[in-house]
């Protein structure tokens, strides 16, 4: 099957082809399909599934630039993994340019955060739009980052006053007493990533001057309990780790002019098999409740090295393996 996509003149050719073409080789070894040149356009040649993928994929390629997306390693991957899906069946597209969307943050360095794939523009629109956000999926998808992006943002243009950041310290049960050093040095391993991501988005230096001004606080989920948090954006990292109680306590935290925002991984619960997930119980509580927006991310918004998804994927393979073997182990022996 020979198809030939016309290239929009529009486009910067080194952008979508990448540099020494390593967007066009990346394509090639993912669908079989030979990929060659003419005067404004692209000849492909293979069977008609895969070239009807491309041909959707290169399309989708040249939108994405002329409205800003910067392609790169992780980008064209999500770019492919959308081909795959949705290829063959145009009734199925979602207006992907709406993806790249706006600029949410700068970082100290110059790097412009902004969202990179569907589910993360919604994210971003949903922080936007409601007083209370979950965001939930796997490793990776930038659900933490891009709440702390949009923290700062609020926080430099008044929106808020503070910035409150949050999570549970599940291995240490939350009883940090017998840890030693002060409050900082007990809860500093379970809150790094919270730094990380902050650190990200503001030099040390302000950063030190926010805290000591308790501009920007870090403080573990025990710590929460009895305040009401005006003026703030707050947000709560890896709440699948909380109980009931402790997900019904930081909740009703929230106090006027304030925004909170849930980030979890349902797939990695630690508290424990006996205890349910706080976050697992509040998606079923809260799910129809106005003010307040569930966002599910899955393995296609990973925007980290490609090999992470790739990890997330033969694990989830795994695991379904794992437990039909289980489940028909113990079907068996019941006979």
């Amino acid at each position: 099957m020979r198809r030939v996509v016309q290239l929009d003149p529009e486009v910067d050719l080194l952008s979508l082809f990448g540099k020494y073409d390593v967007n066009l080789r990346e394509i090639k070894n993912c669908f079989g399909v030979s990929v060659s040149t003419v005067q404004n356009g692209i000849v492909l040649t293979g069977k008609a599934e895969a070239t009807g993928k491309v041909e959707y994929l290169f399309n989708e390629l040249q939108e994405a630039i002329k409205k800003g997306y910067e392609l790169n390693d992780m980008g064209i991957e999500y770019f492919i993994d959308r081909a795959r899906k949705n290829g063959a069946t145009p009734e199925n597209d979602i207006d992907v340019i709406s993806a790249p969307g706006d600029i949410v943050q700068v970082t100290f360095t110059g790097k412009r955060i902004k969202p990179k794939t569907i589910m993360q523009r919604r994210y971003v629109d949903a922080m936007r739009e409601k007083e209370v956000v979950f965001a939930i999926g796997p490793a990776g998808t930038g659900k933490t980052y891009l709440a702390v992006a949009m923290a700062i943002n609020y926080l430099k243009r008044g929106i808020v006053k503070r910035i409150i950041l949050t999570r549970p310290a599940v291995e240490a049960g939350e009883s940090l007493g017998f840890l030693p050093g002060d409050l900082v040095e007990k809860v500093e391993p379970y809150l790094r990533p919270l730094y990380d991501a902050i650190l990200d988005m503001i030099s040390p230096d302000r950063f030190e001057k926010y805290r000591e001004k308790r501009i920007v606080e870090i403080a573990p989920l025990a710590y929460m309990r009895g305040r009401t948090l005006n003026n703030s954006f707050i947000i709560l990292d890896e709440a699948q780790n909380t109980t009931h109680m402790q997900m019904k306590m930081f909740l009703t935290r929230l106090g006027f002019g304030s925004r909170i925002v849930v980030t979890g991984d349902i797939t990695q619960i630690d508290i424990g098999k006996d205890r349910i997930s706080g976050l697992v119980e509040c998606s079923k509580i809260l799910k129809r409740m106005s003010g307040i927006e569930f966002v599910y991310f899955s393995e296609e918004d990973v925007v980290r090295h490609p090999l992470v998804k790739k990890i997330i994927r033969a694990y989830e393979e795994y695991e379904n393996e794992d437990s039909s073997t289980h489940h028909k182990g113990t079907k068996d022996t019941k006979k």
